[in-house]
């Protein structure tokens, strides 16, 4: 699809879905199937316990589709979303175990730590890789938003997030986003070898576990396109059998190079000799 048929790339999510785009948005049978499929989708992908509700985040909640999914799964749920239109919709389906508000989730989540048990999100994310304004940074607003849910998750909580991204670059950034913040997790892709099925799915959590099988593989297997490491296996210097970290350049290496020097012709002179201070650490001074 190129760019210019994307909405995301003609205008901000609330100029885009006004009163008018918002009612054949909701109004469509075609749209509420596949969001409702969708939904139902990221709440497998979270793995909750059966039979427990759960207090669950909905972002990008739009004319609440989502939250009916989520509402049918047996869940209390808080939507938000950046379109007015949106939801007013959303507001006059009266939910029973839900409520939403209208915010950017660019800004970051106005939530306390640890309050969900979970989060999923339906074609939303992808706005955050689009610049409608000049002081918009698409990987600034993912970063505050990957903050922000990092800490309103409880560290038992998993995020199954849906997009679109416009590239696998876009897909990329997404992820490591994710990655920088401390998440585990990566993309499961459903149904890749489909041009119309094919789905992208951000799962996320706090600790090292098996990834999600994706759709239509074949196999049952999941594509992992982007792994993230987590916090806790960010930037670890490589260390020896000791545990300190391996130097660079330590005295053998000193003395290997020194003699490669003196081997070659004309160098012997401009090589210094060897004492019992070659390769010795520097104290710190103060």
């Amino acid at each position: 699809m190129a760019a210019i048929d994307r909405p995301e790339a003609s205008l901000a999510p609330e100029l885009f879905y006004n009163e008018n785009e918002s009612q054949k948005y909701t109004s469509s049978s075609r749209i509420i199937t596949i969001q409702s499929e969708i939904a139902n989708r990221c709440i497998e992908l979270l793995n909750l316990p059966e039979g427990k509700p759960a207090f669950i985040l909905d972002v990008g909640c739009g004319s609440g589709l989502s939250g009916q999914a989520l509402e049918e799964a047996g869940h209390v749920w808080v939507g938000c979303d950046v379109s007015p239109d949106m939801l007013d919709i959303a507001a006059e389906s009266q939910p029973e175990t839900g409520d939403v508000m209208r915010h950017d989730m660019g800004l970051g989540l106005p939530f306390r730590g640890a309050t969900f048990d979970g989060c999923i999100s339906v074609s939303a994310l992808q706005w955050l890789c689009y610049a409608n304004l000049k002081e918009h940074s698409a990987k600034k607003r993912l970063m505050r938003f990957f903050s922000s849910l990092y800490s309103c998750l409880k560290r038992t909580g998993k995020a199954a997030l849906q997009f679109y991204p416009e590239n696998p670059e876009q897909a990329v950034l997404i992820a490591s986003c994710a990655s920088n913040v401390g998440f585990t997790g990566g993309l499961v892709v459903d149904f890749p070898n489909s041009s119309k099925a094919k789905k992208y799915y951000l799962c996320l959590g706090f600790e090292h576990t098996a990834a999600p099988r994706a759709l239509g593989t074949g196999q049952g297997a999941a594509e992992d396109t982007v792994r993230t490491a987590g916090r806790d296996q960010q930037r670890k210097p490589k260390r020896g059998k000791s545990g300190k970290r391996k130097t660079a350049k330590d005295r053998t290496w000193i003395l290997e190079k020194k003699e490669r020097l003196r081997q070659k012709i004309g160098e012997e002179r401009k090589v210094r000799r060897d004492t019992k201070y070659t390769g010795r650490k520097r104290k710190d001074r103060m």
